[in-house]
């Protein structure tokens, strides 16, 4: 059974001992030992920063994975100290412990259990990190987790690290990063990062482009853009840890993506690699933006299959033309992207926090951070593709006007969730209109424009034509 204390020690036991196309666990994390020039002695340090649903899940399945070789791998993840469980999460909390009963012997075992319960009664206030030691994630409390390593400052997690995985959201890669550079000035050779982060910013002062987390963690720290990595998927948090089949990809330098995508794989995660490390990147951040308006419609249709079409029509006719302007040859991230927004819409947190703006238990003023599910990257991401492509240096022809338009005009839901998102000028119910709009052109014809037009524009990526 998923879950259970034997289910994990079969698993273990099955990664150490059975052969598979791609090693036993112990090969596979000796090539990475190798390949970073381990010592004999020296373990392996893996930390995560940041502790959002997936930063904590992907460390986890690494714990899961390789924790029991302790002379060989150390795992550990940083999150910041001091927050808080409310009362109501930590009812909720002690109904989930209750109810698995693996868990339940775990933290019995570990004399963790009686501090949910003093929670429980009101008679203890429980903190974001305790938990996690204990294999709750703030952000999903309804999926335990295995126990982990936590550590809260933030020098202590990172001096050291041969591999460091970027949880963060891209709002505040930034920052946290600078800080990291400050406790590798000493440092000989510098790690390798995998980014998880799927926001993006824009930059339109000069020469407009975007600048991705990978970007980010390069211009701040001074690791070199080989040793970083970005890995995105068609992929719920929860549903990887339950063993769920899923796969992603992890984009970036060959030297280091194919030994850690052989590193990463698992039964029910595979991993496959990309050299296109940006386009992929962005391409995660821009789905985000279409899956807030696609919560939005359900909600406002009562999910009407019918209006989420449409919607799904003229969304992805969008991120279609989009993706002409960022990609040499789009066709190539249109699987991906499909696959990304898909899973996204159904089961997402942008596309929830579209619904729960129109039904009123969400309001803007409460920010884009969500108690219980963290950050809604979308919010953002929103605000940098329109800023990005309102600049009229990008001007393309407009198929009726026959004139040079900004492309942001081509794009009238992304303008739309500006205007309700952003600048706050229109309530949720908007977004019908523009599907409701009887001048708006068949998503075709958007479709068409953008495959039969020049609009690559490399600059937006930081790339040279």
């Amino acid at each position: 059974m998923v879950g259970t204390a034997d289910g994990v020690a079969h698993n273990e036991y099955l990664n150490r001992l059975v052969p598979n196309s791609n090693g036993t666990i112990e090969e596979k994390i000796d090539e990475v030992r190798r390949l970073l020039g381990k010592a004999e002695g020296d373990p392996l340090k893996i930390v995560g920063v940041g502790a959002g649903a997936w930063g904590s899940v992907f460390i986890a399945m690494l714990q899961d994975t390789y924790g029991h070789l302790r002379d060989k791998v150390l795992i550990r993840i940083w999150r910041r100290p001091g927050r808080a469980v409310d009362k109501a999460t930590a009812e909720h909390l002690f109904e989930v412990i209750n109810s698995r009963e693996d868990v339940l012997r775990r933290l019995i075992r570990r004399c963790a259990y009686l501090k949910y319960v003093e929670a429980r009664l009101g008679d203890r206030t429980l903190h974001a990190d305790e938990i996690l030691k204990d294999g709750f994630c703030l952000n999903m409390i309804d999926t335990p987790l295995c126990p982990l390593k936590v550590v809260t400052n933030l020098q202590e997690a990172v001096w050291d690290a041969d591999i460091l995985v970027n949880g963060l959201p891209s709002t505040e890669t930034r920052e946290v990063f600078e800080e990291i550079r400050r406790y590798w000035k000493e440092r000989i050779a510098m790690p390798v990062i995998i980014s998880l982060s799927k926001g993006i910013e824009a930059e339109v002062e000069t020469e407009p482009r975007i600048i991705t987390p990978t970007q980010m963690i390069n211009r701040a720290t001074g690791v070199p853009i080989e040793n970083i990595l970005y890995l995105g998927g068609p992929n719920i948090a929860s549903e990887i840890y339950n063993k769920e089949y899923a796969n992603a990809r992890i984009c970036g330098a060959e030297k280091w993506r194919k030994p850690l995508a052989t590193f990463l794989r698992q039964p029910h995660f595979i991993v496959w690699d990309n050299g296109d490390l940006v386009t992929h990147e962005v391409m995660g951040g821009l789905k985000n933006v279409y899956a807030i308006g696609a919560g939005m419609v359900a909600a406002l249709t009562k999910e009407s299959a019918t209006s989420k079409s449409v919607y799904f029509a003229h969304c992805t006719s969008e991120m279609i033309f989009i993706t002409h302007l960022l990609a040499e040859e789009p066709e190539k991230l249109a699987g991906p992207l499909l696959a990304d927004t898909y899973v996204t819409l159904l089961k997402g947190r942008n596309a929830w926090y579209g619904q729960k703006l129109v039904t009123g238990e969400l309001s803007l003023e409460m920010g884009d951070s969500i108690k219980g599910k963290g950050m809604i990257q979308g919010v953002s991401a929103v605000k940098a593709f329109f800023e990005l492509l309102s600049q009229s240096s990008l001007s393309v022809l407009h198929p009726e006007k026959n004139k040079p338009v900004a492309p942001v005009e081509l794009c009238p839901i992304l303008k739309m969730l500006y205007k309700i998102l952003i600048k706050r000028e229109f309530s949720s119910q908007a977004i019908l209109q523009v599907l409701r709009d009887e001048t708006m052109n068949d998503p075709r014809d958007r479709i068409q424009i953008a495959q039969t037009h020049v609009f690559y524009r490399p600059s937006l990526l930081g790339q040279q034509p």
